[in-house]
């Protein structure tokens, strides 16, 4: 039995676009994410390709956010041609696997930005307090 292009299935499946993304797990409050491979039209919700990572964002005991990823099959599927989720490809910048994403690079230097206003600002209360 053969499948028809027009069934929707078949050779389509095999040439559509694939995209690296998050999917949200977890609870309320409590957010953990697998990286997975799937079709770029599909929801989050809907079945996958192939997981190739864990992300947990929430620092840990030892203050660590843990990463797990297949970077063997990441290479793979960015071989085949998938496409990255903007969030995914921070992560994966980050990791050393892609370069370094230009957000991760403005993050940075936001919060150094937030820092040294913090800096300027108890500096100033301490010299009004010693006055």
């Amino acid at each position: 039995m053969s499948l028809s292009p027009a069934s929707g299935i078949g050779r389509f499946y095999k040439h559509s676009a694939k995209i690296i993304r998050f999917v949200r797990l977890g609870c309320t409050n409590r957010p953990f994410y697998h990286i997975v491979v799937m079709e770029r039209r599909k929801n989050q919700h809907q079945p996958v390709i192939e997981q190739v990572g864990t992300y947990d964002p929430l620092p840990n005991e030892h203050n660590e956010r843990l990463v797990a990823l297949n970077t063997e099959r990441i290479r793979y599927w960015l071989g085949k041609g998938a496409h990255m989720s903007t969030p995914a490809a921070e992560l994966l910048g980050i990791s050393g696997i892609l370069p370094i994403h230009p957000r991760t690079y403005m993050t940075a230097w936001r919060n150094r930005q937030a820092a040294n206003a913090d800096q300027q600002r108890q500096e100033n209360a301490e010299g009004v307090a010693t006055q």
